[in-house]
């Protein structure tokens, strides 16, 4: 079965509304052998493009994960990448900025962290950090010494075009952005957070922080439909993909990045005439 991963695409040329948006759509896949299979497929291919991104050396991809707590961002990570050359990929996950980051801008920490030429960077959460939950408890902006009062509009409005402008300069150098939103719904996330607390396996993923942001349900909805609609664009689109269904959403985000690798066009470097002359006549040494 094709997958439209268009269909869940946004690059700024018209506002969104999440509440408008599914969180869920019909399967892409008929059972769960169909779904093994077709990630099996899409996982070999990823792990073919990969390898030639890493050989060419021309370009790097950024993939940014942000999500609702139990959206399923780890799990989206581990079994869409689980064929990809560990040295050809980099996971960084963000918490709450250490003392050292804080006395920086807010693009700083994530920036050392952006993925070489030829190489996969994955950011567990990001810089939309800064223009998500820093927006729903401004205290946290208070912490990290902005100048000017926090509650301006005028400071989402710059935070906003700064990463407008980073994504703008990472993509003009080569660096291709994939910015994966994974819209889950409040049910579905309750279902999943009581299944951490009644599994014993999934006891460890359980946080009460978790629960305690469920309060601010709407004011993160709020924060993430500003952020898609101000910071989609055509070089950096957002995709919103419907997360109720772990292994749709899964299927979905491997056929996005592996559309986008597959976009660059890219092959294995070909040797020079006096490369080739050189070849040979090392091969020639090697056979005697």
């Amino acid at each position: 079965m094709d997958i439209d991963a268009q269909r869940f695409c946004f690059k700024g040329d018209g506002r969104i509304s999440l509440d408008r948006l599914p969180t869920e759509v019909d399967p892409v896949y008929r059972s769960k052998q169909d779904y093994r299979d077709i990630l099996d497929r899409h996982v070999a291919r990823l792990s073919e493009r990969q390898q030639v991104l890493f050989a060419s050396n021309s370009h790097a991809v950024l993939l940014i994960f942000q999500a609702m707590d139990a959206a399923g961002k780890d799990g989206a990570i581990r079994h869409v990448m689980s064929g990809v050359n560990p040295q050809g990929c980099q996971v960084h996950s963000y918490q709450h900025p250490a003392p050292v980051e804080l006395r920086h801008d807010f693009l700083w920490r994530t920036t050392l962290d952006l993925p070489e030429r030829g190489r996969i960077g994955i950011f567990n959460r990001s810089y939309y950090e800064e223009v998500l939950i820093a927006r729903v408890h401004p205290e946290i902006l208070r912490s990290e010494g902005v100048p000017g009062p926090v509650d301006d509009a005028a400071v989402w409005r710059e935070r906003y075009r700064s990463i407008r402008n980073l994504e703008r300069h990472l993509c003009a150098n080569g660096t291709r952005i994939i910015k994966i939103f994974l819209h889950i719904s409040r049910d579905e996330q309750r279902k999943r957070l009581l299944k951490r607390i009644d599994d014993p396996r999934k006891n460890w993923k359980f946080s009460l922080a978790d629960v305690q942001e469920r309060a601010f349900w709407d004011d993160y909805m709020r924060a993430y439909e500003e952020c898609i609609n101000r910071t989609g664009t055509p070089a950096a689109p957002w995709y919103v993909v419907p997360a109720d269904d772990k292994k749709n959403a899964r299927l979905i985000v491997s056929r996005i990045v592996l559309d986008t690798l597959c976009a660059l066009k890219l092959r294995y470097p070909r040797a020079d005439a006096r490369q080739r002359e050189a070849l040979r006549a090392i091969r020639g040494r090697l056979l005697e």
